[in-house]
């Protein structure tokens, strides 16, 4: 079944607002799903470095004054295609789900 753990439109979403680097992404997930999924470090740089081989993201190295560089993402015009083609994927599915798990008039008539 699609969407068990699809991280990479999770990563898309939140790079679609804006370029992030890998923690920034980690907590625009968390935040976002208000603390219902969280993706860790681990899991996220493997994906990343994938995404951006594939030509999802592009990454740049960006100064930090004092500390070392950091990695930035950003959406690239692939990568806004394939999340828009997941969106109506997932709203698709999410109806789909919707439509079974609420109850039908038929299950109601019967319940009053």
């Amino acid at each position: 079944m699609a969407f068990k753990t699809d991280f990479e439109t999770l990563i898309l979403g939140a790079v679609a607002s804006g370029p992030l680097h890998g923690y920034g992404i980690v907590k625009a997930i968390r935040e976002g799903s208000n603390g219902e999924l969280r993706a860790g470090q681990g899991q996220l740089y493997p994906i990343l470095h994938r995404m951006e081989q594939e030509g999802f993201l592009e990454a740049e190295w960006q100064p930090q004054g004092s500390k070392p560089p950091r990695k930035v993402y950003r959406l690239t015009d692939a990568g806004a295609k394939a999340l828009a083609d997941q969106k109506r994927s997932w709203n698709a599915f999410s109806r789909a789900v919707d439509n079974i798990l609420k109850p039908s008039r038929r299950q109601v008539q019967g319940n009053a």
